[in-house]
C-alpha cells in the first residue's frame, strides 16, 4: 500500500505520543558502538544491580569474539566487572551496545584496567566464605573440569563474569596445590556458535589417543554441553592456560534436552567412556552412555533410566566411578550419581551399568546440587567438591555462590547394605589455628558453657559423645542450633533434618563453621548435612538438657583463611 503524506503524520504523531507516554529514557535509548585498542589486561564494565539488562558484543576484524548481557551501569556503578581484552592488544576492536542512554556515563569513556579496581580488600569482604571457593565477581554454579593436571589441581565452574546473578555461561578457572588455596586465574572457554558453555569435564589423555598432546607432554580434554546446538563439545589445552576447542561437535545432540558429559579412562577395556543426562519421551530421565578410543568420535552404548519429571533420580550433572568396598581392593563397586546426589551402586563392565541398590540419598542438607569428582587424582582417592547456594548477593557483594569443602567419597558396609560416606579431606588440617578446646569432658544442663567468651567466624569441631541418658544435644555455632535429638535419634539445624542413628550409644561429628553456613558429616561421614546461612552472631556453646553426656573427644579449632 502507498502511503499518503497525511497518513505518515498521522503514524509519527502516534508513535510519538507513545514514546512520550513511555517516558523520556525511552526517547533517549540508543544502539552504541565504539572503536578502540586495547593497551591493558581489562576493559572495565559498571554494573548496577538490579538495572535493565544490555546485550554487549565485542567484534575484530568482522568477527564477533565475545557477546554477553549484564546490568549495565549508565551512571554511578555498584561494582565493575572485568572482560579480559589482553589477547588482542595492540589491535582495533569493536564494542557494541543494543541500548545506551545519550547521557550516559558507561563507556564515555572506554576505560581499560591491569588492576581490579572495586572497593574494599578481595576476598575480605563480609560474606565472602573464608575456605570455600567463590568467584572474584559475578556468579558461579555447578564445577565443571575437575581435573589433577601437570602439578595443580583444576577447577573450572560455571561463571557468569557480568553480574551476581545466573547468565552468560562461561568456564572459570581455578588452580590450587592443595584444594584448599585457589587462584582464580581467568575464564577458559567462552560462549560461541556451540551457545553457552554448560556444565561438564575434563580428562588428562595421558596415552595420547586425541592426538592432541605429545608423547610425554599429554593434552587436558575438556567436555562441555553447548546450550545452543545442546551437542556436547570438546575443548583442549596443553598448558592449562590456553584453550582451544574442536571445530565440529564430539557429539550431536540426542535429544531435545541433553547435557553435562561425564568422560573417563576404563581401563579395562582400554578406552574412554562418556556419560550425560538425556530426557526421553514422557520426561524420563536417564543416562546415556557411550565409549571412544580417541576422544572425538563417540558410539552410544547403554541407556540407565532414573525418575520422571520432577522425580529428578539421575536428573542432569551426572558423575560415575568405582570405589573399593570397605577399603578393599578386591571388592570394588561403581557409583553413579547425578545433581541431586541420590546414586546408586552396581557393576560396570564397560559399556553397561548394572544396579544392585538405587535411590541411595547421598546428602541430607540444603542446597548442594551438581557434584563432581576429580579424575586423575595423584594419590588415588576419590574427591567430590560440590555447588554450594549460598546467599552471597547481598548488599555491596560482587559475586554470589560457592562451592563445597572437599570431601573424600569411600565405601562401607552398614546394617542397612553398602553406602557412601563422605569425609574432609586431610589437607584442610592445614587451615588449623588456635585450639580452642581439647580433651575429654562431661557435660550435664547445669555445667558452665566451655566455649564461654570464645569469638570466632571460622571453626572445626571434632567430637565423640556418649549420650547416656541425656534428653538433647545442642552446639550454637554464631547463632545456628544444631540440636541432636536423642529419642528421635535424629539431627536438625535450621529446619533441615535428618536421621542419625547412634552407634553403641555414641554420636561422632565433625563440624566447619564458615560465615556462609556449616557443613556437618556425622557418624564418620555417613550423614552429611551442608546448611546455608550467612552467620552474624557471635556466640558459641554446647549444652545439654535432660541428663549428662560424656564427651571423649571435644577438640575446636580456630581456622585460618583460605585466601592467600
Amino acid at each position: 500500500m502507498v502511503k499518503t503524506n497525511s497518513m505518515m503524520r498521522i503514524q509519527r504523531l502516534a508513535c510519538s505520543a507513545v514514546l512520550f507516554m513511555m517516558g523520556s529514557a525511552t526517547l533517549a535509548q540508543e544502539s552504541f558502538n565504539a572503536y578502540f585498542t586495547p593497551d591493558k589486561k581489562f576493559l572495565q564494565l559498571p554494573v548496577k544491580n538490579g538495572a535493565p539488562k544490555r546485550n554487549l558484543e565485542i567484534w575484530k576484524d568482522g568477527v564477533k569474539v565475545r557477546f554477553f548481557d549484564m546490568e549495565l551501569a549508565e551512571g554511578a556503578p555498584d561494582w565493575y566487572a572485568y572482560l579480559d581484552i589482553s589477547e588482542w592488544k595492540g589491535k582495533s576492536i569493536e564494542l557494541r551496545v543494543d541500548k545506551l542512554a545519550k547521557n550516559a556515563q558507561a563507556f564515555h569513556p572506554i576505560k581499560q584496567s591491569d588492576l581490579d579496581s572495586n572497593a574494599g580488600k578481595l576476598y575480605a569482604e563480609s560474606l565472602r566464605g573464608q575456605f570455600h571457593f567463590s568467584p572474584k565477581h559475578g556468579w558461579t554454579n555447578d564445577p565443571n573440569g575437575l581435573v589433577y593436571y601437570k602439578g595443580q589441581y583444576h577447577l573450572f565452574f560455571q561463571h557468569n563474569p557480568y553480574g551476581r546473578g545466573w547468565g552468560n555461561m562461561t568456564w572459570g578457572h581455578a588452580v590450587s596445590k592443595d584444594m584448599i588455596h585457589w587462584k582464580e586465574v581467568g575464564d577458559a572457554i567462552h560462549p560461541d556458535g556451540y551457545g553457552p558453555m554448560f556444565s561438564g569435564s575434563a580428562v588428562v589423555d595421558s596415552a595420547n589417543t586425541s592426538g592432541l598432546g605429545k608423547p610425554g607432554d599429554p593434552a587436558m580434554v575438556m567436555f562441555f554441553t553447548g546450550a545452543t546446538c545442546w551437542c556436547q563439545g570438546l575443548a583442549w589445552t596443553n598448558d592449562g592456560v590456553h584453550f582451544n576447542k574442536l571445530d565440529r561437535a564430539a557429539v550431536p545432540r540426542i535429544n531435545r534436552d541433553n547435557r553435562d558429559p561425564k568422560v573417563f579412562w576404563y581401563a579395562p577395556g582400554k578406552h574412554w567412556v562418556m556419560l550425560f543426562w538425556v530426557e526421553r519421551e514422557g520426561g524420563v530421565h536417564t543416562q546415556q552412555f557411550l565409549r571412544s578410543d580417541n576422544l572425538k568420535d563417540w558410539t552410544p552404548t547403554s541407556i540407565v533410566k532414573g525418575g520422571t519429571g520432577d522425580d529428578r533420580y539421575l536428573f542432569e550433572c551426572p558423575d560415575f566411578f568405582e570405589l573399593p568396598v570397605d577399603g578393599n581392593p578386591a571388592n570394588k563397586k561403581w557409583v553413579l550419581s547425578a545433581a541431586n546426589t541420590i546414586y546408586a551402586i552396581g557393576r560396570f563392565d564397560g559399556q553397561t551399568f548394572t544396579p544392585e541398590a538405587e535411590r541411595l540419598q547421598g546428602q541430607f542438607g540444603r542446597d548442594y546440587y551438581a557434584a563432581q569428582t576429580i579424575n586423575n587424582e595423584p594419590t588415588g582417592r576419590r574427591i567430590e567438591i560440590g555447588w554450594w547456594r549460598t546467599h552471597t548477593d547481598k548488599g555491596a557483594m560482587t559475586f554470589n555462590q560457592s562451592m563445597s569443602i572437599p570431601q573424600e567419597l569411600k565405601l562401607v558396609t552398614t546394617p542397612e547394605g553398602i553406602r557412601m560416606v563422605r569425609i574432609p579431606v586431610k589437607e584442610l588440617e592445614v587451615l588449623r589455628g588456635r585450639k580452642l578446646l581439647t580433651g575429654t569432658r562431661s557435660l550435664d544442663d547445669k555445667a558452665a558453657n566451655p566455649l564461654q567468651g570464645v569469638q570466632e567466624q571460622l571453626l572445626e569441631i571434632q567430637a565423640v559423645v556418649e549420650v547416656g541418658k541425656s534428653k538433647e544435644l545442642h552446639f550454637n555455632l554464631n547463632g545456628l542450633d544444631i540440636l541432636y535429638d536423642v529419642a528421635a535419634q535424629e539431627i536438625s539445624a535450621d529446619g533441615v533434618k535428618a536421621r542419625l542413628p547412634l552407634v553403641k550409644g555414641s554420636l561422632q561429628l565433625t563440624i566447619y563453621v564458615d560465615r556462609i553456613g556449616v557443613e556437618i558429616f556425622a557418624n564418620n561421614g555417613l550423614v552429611f548435612m551442608p546448611i546455608n546461612k550467612n552467620l552474624e552472631g557471635k556466640e558459641l556453646s554446647v549444652t545439654v538438657k535432660g541428663g549428662k553426656v560424656r564427651f571423649t573427644q571435644l577438640d575446636v579449632f580456630a581456622l585460618k583463611s583460605g585466601w592467600e
